[in-house]
């Protein structure tokens, strides 16, 4: 008999949360066969069997607090699932028709269960299925858009209640009414949101953050791509984007500013000798912040293959801890949803990130004439503490600089 344990967390996570058993006791796996999933204040983890054999006691149910290297469940290596009571059936025979059962009390007739449940559970997506979990919502309470009105994820990001359902929380309470074409919910945070949000009301009541703002011609980098971008994506195999030419620039500007580069910790100032860019991404789970590792060593395409990649990996929550620990400067791109101008929040204990946003045709003086340019305005939120006025301008300006004429980045001017 063997342990089934939670992995080991680093020590910037307490604990997690099980979120879904994939197995149930008695059930055989494979090695390598998912077993269950537990989610921390950063990724989902998953445990997967250790070798063949037979899941013999679940220890930890769903939503139980798990703390690092603790045990979940048994499991029996080499065992196989025991069949011994399992009725003999002729396969000459047709199958039985379901009869009704007499109550053990003499009562009324209780009906045989038929596999519905069973059968409706099967035919919910993997995603579905996690989002019932986190939201509570049942999803054969919810109009399906899919092919035969199947429910799908989307469905349960924004469902709509079929007529007449009330579906309650364990606890009793309502998460969901329907109240003809009005409806509302009411769901539980995930441990993500929960983080998110507490880390970002700490950001805001302790450190003194301030914001710089800047505006960026897109013109000459819009231009570069327009005339490399075939070639480059030929000899990479990777599209030219935006992206990797701000963390370029924001390399240089953190090698010549190191204030921005540092981190406070306690009364100590830590000045860092690497720079690790966080670079933020929307995912279903909510926003992560996956870490490009030693981004002066990197060439534009190594950068848009690694965010490409932690990109794919973030949507089908498969990032790591690794993937999303230790950055020193972040990055975070509004503008791809529109967003025209915004005031980034710190990401502790880094002191500075800088906000991205959209590119707009904007009516400019140039030499005494109005030209008309596709401008960015860009934000670097600071703590005050760490980073005087001065410094967070002149970093800002050399961003933009370096964006206004790609150039000076390969001369290293």
């Amino acid at each position: 008999m063997a342990d089934i344990k939670a992995p080991v967390f680093p020590e910037s996570v307490a604990d997690g949360t099980i979120v879904e058993w994939h197995v149930t006791e008695g059930q055989q796996v494979n090695r390598d066969d998912l077993l269950a999933e537990i989610e921390t204040d950063k990724v989902v983890l998953e445990v997967v069997a250790p070798d063949n054999g037979v899941v013999t006691k679940i220890v930890k149910q769903v939503d139980d607090t798990v703390l690092s290297d603790e045990i979940i469940g048994q499991f029996e290596a080499g065992a196989s699932a025991s069949v011994d009571n399992a009725p003999a059936v002729d396969p000459d025979q047709p199958a039985a028709p379901v009869q009704a059962k007499q109550a053990a009390d003499g009562g009324e007739p209780v009906q045989a269960t038929d596999k519905k449940d069973e059968a409706d559970h099967k035919d919910q997506s993997p995603a579905v299925r996690k989002a019932a979990k986190e939201s509570g919502v049942d999803p054969k309470e919810v109009e399906g858009s899919g092919r035969g009105g199947r429910v799908t994820k989307t469905d349960m990001a924004n469902p709509t209640l079929k007529a007449d359902s009330s579906i309650k929380s364990d606890s009793g309470r309502p998460v969901a009414e329907s109240m003809g074409e009005r409806t509302e919910k009411r769901v539980p945070m995930t441990r993500l949101r929960k983080t998110v949000a507490n880390r970002l009301l700490a950001a805001s009541q302790e450190t003194a953050m301030l914001t710089t703002f800047n505006e960026v011609n897109m013109k000459p980098l819009m231009d570069m791509r327009a005339k490399y971008k075939d070639q480059f994506e030929k000899r990479h195999g990777v599209r030219l984007g935006f992206m990797s030419l701000f963390v370029k620039a924001a390399t240089e500007a953190l090698k010549r500013f190191p204030a921005v580069n540092a981190s406070l910790d306690g009364d100590d100032i830590v000045y860092h000798g690497f720079y690790d860019i966080g670079v933020a991404v929307s995912s279903d789970r909510g926003l992560v912040v996956p870490v490009l590792r030693d981004t002066d060593r990197m060439s534009m395409a190594d950068v848009e293959s690694r965010i490409r990649e932690l990109g794919g990996l973030a949507q089908k929550g498969k990032l790591g801890l690794d993937d999303m620990t230790g950055g020193t400067f972040t990055i975070s791109n509004g503008g791809v949803f529109g967003s025209l101008m915004s005031t980034p929040i710190l990401n502790p204990p880094q002191t500075a990130i800088l906000g991205m946003h959209a590119i707009n045709d904007r009516p400019m003086a140039v030499d005494g004439k109005v030209e008309i340019l596709p401008m960015m305005y860009l934000a670097l939120s600071y703590d005050h503490r760490m980073i005087d006025g001065k410094e967070a301008v002149q970093f800002l300006v050399t961003i933009k600089e370096l964006v206004e004429d790609p150039a000076m980045l390969l001369l290293d001017l």
